[in-house]
C-alpha cells in the first residue's frame, strides 16, 4: 500500500469513514448522506460540498472506484484499496475501544 494514501487516511475523519463504510455497496452522494444521517441517528451529516470533494479526492486516490452515472448521478462503490483502508481503520478504532475498556484511570487495571 502507498505510504502516502495511508498517511492522508488514517487515522481517518468522520465524514471519510462513513462514506467509504457506505460506499461497500454501489451509492451517489445523495443517498450516501441520507444514509449516514440514517445509520448516525441523525448525529453525522455530511455537506454536499464535503460530500462531493471527498468522493472526488477519494476516486482520485483509488479508495473508490466510479461505476456508472444514473439520471446524472454518478454511482461509486469501494475499491479493493479502500476496503483494506477501511479495515485497517475498523481494527484501530476496535482496538481504541477495546483498550478504553477495563483501564482504570488512577493508572491500574482492572
Amino acid at each position: 500500500m502507498d505510504e502516502r494514501i495511508k498517511r492522508i487516511y488514517i487515522p481517518m475523519t468522520e465524514t471519510s469513514f462513513y462514506i467509504l463504510f457506505s460506499l461497500q455497496e454501489e451509492m451517489h452522494g445523495y443517498s450516501i448522506g441520507t444514509y449516514v444521517e440514517r445509520i448516525t441517528g441523525g448525529e453525522v451529516s455530511i455537506s454536499p460540498g464535503t460530500m462531493y470533494g471527498s468522493l472526488s479526492k477519494m476516486e482520485k486516490d483509488g479508495l473508490i472506484d466510479f461505476i456508472k452515472e444514473e439520471e446524472k448521478r454518478k454511482i461509486y462503490k469501494i475499491s479493493d484499496l479502500g476496503r483494506i483502508i477501511l479495515d485497517k481503520e475498523i481494527k484501530r478504532i476496535e482496538r481504541l475501544y477495546k483498550n478504553s475498556k477495563g483501564v482504570d484511570l488512577s493508572g491500574k487495571d482492572h
